[in-house]
């Protein structure tokens, strides 16, 4: 896993790692407090690239989570105004395939635990007393994308047809981007924040936690070859990396897509593990 800032000491009052998704497998276990900033599917329009919106949005969001008081949507909402300021001079940030993130925040703050899920994450959490995990997803981007996966979900992953109809899709779904009635992206609207799914939670009341970008979790929602019971049992016993070298396993076994139709074969994967 690739963390852009070490975590601070276990006594601190808030304890983070910034997580950025690569193409590669990472899996990385974090402290009192989580922060996942993932690459979303764009194609860029200026010298900025999603990999480098990702980075400086996770190190803005994890600076104001150390120091801030502000709520997760408050934090949020700057940190994409304060990134969206060092490079709208450069970039048209208007453009609907300029860089854009995915966010999944944790923080613990004295009794409470606070979450904030923003696009296609999802977090796990352990509850004293359930039987089964909670699971919190931001779903809005799949229900839109379910009107536009026809044609590319009936090809094989790889050909030349299929990254044909995999491009119309994104340029598709770029119309219902950051928009009421669509879903919602960090990107250059801080408005986007108030669409995040948020909560607080009893602290004493969550064993454990996950936080998962959409390839790391689809060994569950897409795969269905765990339960989100069995997926936390493989972190908590065997750790992240374990989760995704099952997922990898699980993609290889399929790499045309056939069982398992989909946009990427091998997906970039994050996986979080905390135990608040």
């Amino acid at each position: 896993m690739i963390a852009e800032r070490n975590p601070p000491e276990a006594d601190c009052p808030c304890v983070g790692s910034v997580l950025r998704r690569f193409t590669r497998s990472e899996g990385q276990r974090v402290g009192q407090a989580g922060l996942r900033v993932g690459e979303e599917d764009s194609q860029v329009e200026g010298s900025h690239g999603v990999a480098w919106y990702a980075r400086t949005l996770g190190s803005t969001l994890i600076a104001a989570l150390t120091q801030s008081a502000g709520t997760l949507t408050e934090i949020l909402a700057e940190g994409i105004k304060a990134t969206t300021s060092l490079h709208d001079f450069t970039c048209d940030v208007s453009h609907p395939g300029s860089p854009s993130a995915i966010v999944a925040m944790l923080r613990r703050t004295g009794d409470d635990l606070d979450y904030l899920v923003l696009a296609d994450s999802v977090l796990v959490l352990d509850v004293i007393g359930m039987d089964e995990p909670m699971v919190i997803t931001d779903d809005r981007e799949a229900q839109v994308g379910t009107r536009y996966r026809t044609a590319m979900d009936a090809l094989d992953s790889g050909p030349p047809d299929h990254t044909a109809a995999l491009r119309a899709y994104v340029e598709a779904m770029r119309a219902h981007r950051n928009r009421d009635g669509g879903f919602w992206v960090a990107a250059s609207d801080p408005l986007a924040a108030e669409h995040a799914l948020t909560r607080t939670l009893p602290a004493d009341q969550i064993r454990a936690a996950a936080l998962l970008s959409d390839g790391a979790s689809r060994l569950v929602d897409r795969f269905q070859l765990a339960t989100w019971r069995q997926a936390l049992d493989i972190l908590t016993q065997l750790g992240p990396g374990e989760l995704i070298r099952q997922v990898r396993q699980a993609e290889h076994s399929d790499i045309h897509g056939k069982r398992w139709p989909r946009g990427k074969s091998l997906d970039d994967a994050t996986a979080a593990y905390s135990m608040p």
